[in-house]
């Protein structure tokens, strides 16, 4: 039987196990031997990272051509018009391509939050906007780079979810196995 390992990642904490310069990584957190990420999550992203001891599941999960969804709460700085949204939505150019649809909707501040260290810069004069993008595909910072093609930079990153599987009933830093 396969594991899979639901964990949120905090701020700052690689997605490896080992690191040469001493940072957090997830062995920080993770004891148990013999997992792997299934995919990645920037250093300064946050939320859920799966881990398992299955390379058919890791392949299905993480590999491109499985189309598997992935949703994030996206703090940005400003408040982008609906075209701009528009634009997430009908997917935008970066520098490797188009990216493909995206579903994007503006949300309240999530209710599942946790406190950030550090936290996230605040500046009195420019007002902020959360959202809730659900992609398909997962290129390089791809989230960061998509905001920014709209000209609201990314403050937090927080993916809620992968597929099925959510941070619902994780603290931070907190992760539970599951038989899959």
């Amino acid at each position: 039987m396969s594991t899979l390992i639901l964990f949120n990642k905090p701020y700052g904490v690689l997605s490896q196990f080992t690191d040469t310069e001493n940072r957090d990584t997830l062995a920080t957190y993770i004891k148990q031997k013999g997992v792997y990420p299934a995919g990645r999550l920037d250093k300064d992203s946050e939320g859920l990272l799966l881990l398992t001891n299955d390379g058919k599941l890791q392949h299905k999960i993480a590999h491109p051509d499985n189309k598997m969804s992935k949703t994030y709460w996206v703090l940005i700085e400003g408040v982008p018009s609906e075209k701009k949204l528009q634009c997430l939505r009908d997917g935008i150019e970066l520098k490797d391509g188009m990216t493909q649809a995206a579903k994007v909707k503006v949300i309240n501040e999530p209710y599942l939050l946790w406190e950030r260290t550090p936290p996230v810069r605040y500046r009195k004069n420019i007002p902020e906007t959360w959202l809730e993008i659900t992609i398909k595909e997962g290129r390089n910072r791809q989230v960061r780079r998509m905001t920014a093609a709209i000209d609201c930079p990314t403050l937090r990153l927080i993916r809620y979810r992968i597929g099925s599987w959510t941070i619902d009933g994780l603290e931070n830093g907190e992760y539970r196995n599951i038989k899959v």
